[in-house]
């Protein structure tokens, strides 16, 4: 007599699998969370795999099974933020918004960040944007896909006729770019928190329209 049993599909739901996936994206953020407090009190290079897993309540040996090394582990904090602003400006440049409004979309992201996660931007100031050491090919790039982002809007903004075009449109991507990050950089040194709402709204207005005073196209007649 044949055994039918050993014909039976054992398949796992795909409830169990959402949860599993779940649970490791969990348990991933909850270590990346731990990697950047451990890596802003002690800098990257003292910070140990095992003060992490301390610091995330988890196994020393579960950090290294979804990550490998701390190189690694630093790659994926770097990339869950270039990933995250990339997202956030490609949606923005999808909608007729002015170039204004993009501009000031991106300045409240750096600046809601800095306020719902300082870990991370603290180590985006001191160990991604600011450190020549951890400046890897593939990390300068992150910084050109960024600055081709800005430069697509400010492009915008000279075709429209808002932003003056007597100066190349990358030349005031650096100047947009240099002074979002040296306002930011300065408050993550001097360890200033966002005081609320009405400080990113001055933030933001302060340096738009720095930004617009020397931007904005002037009629020469």
């Amino acid at each position: 007599m044949i055994d039918k049993s050993i014909n039976k599909c054992y398949c796992i739901p795909m409830q169990s699998t959402e949860l599993v996936l779940d649970s490791k994206k969990r348990k991933e953020a909850a270590i990346l969370d731990a990697a950047c407090a451990v890596i802003r009190e002690k800098g990257l290079h003292q910070a140990r795999i095992v003060d992490i897993a301390r610091k995330a309540g988890t196994s020393y040996g579960l950090v290294y099974h979804y990550f490998g090394s701390k190189a690694n582990l630093f790659d994926a904090i770097s990339n869950e933020w270039w990933n995250s602003l990339y997202t956030m400006i490609d949606a923005g440049a999808k909608t007729a918004a002015p170039v204004n409004e993009k501009l000031a979309a991106i300045i409240n992201y750096f600046f809601d960040l800095y306020e719902t996660r300082p870990n991370l931007v603290h180590i985006f100031v001191t160990d991604i944007s600011r450190s020549t050491n951890n400046l890897t090919p593939e990390r300068l790039n992150c910084f050109k896909r960024f600055f081709d982002r800005i430069e697509r809007i400010i492009v915008g903004g000279q075709s429209e006729g808002t932003i003056r075009s007597d100066i190349r449109a990358r030349y005031l991507t650096y100047i947009f770019v240099g002074s979002l990050e040296g306002f930011l950089s300065t408050m993550v040194l001097e360890n200033q928190p966002i005081k609320g709402p009405e400080q990113k709204q001055r933030i933001a207005n302060g340096l738009l329209e720095v930004f617009f005073n020397g931007a904005r196209n002037v009629d020469r007649r």
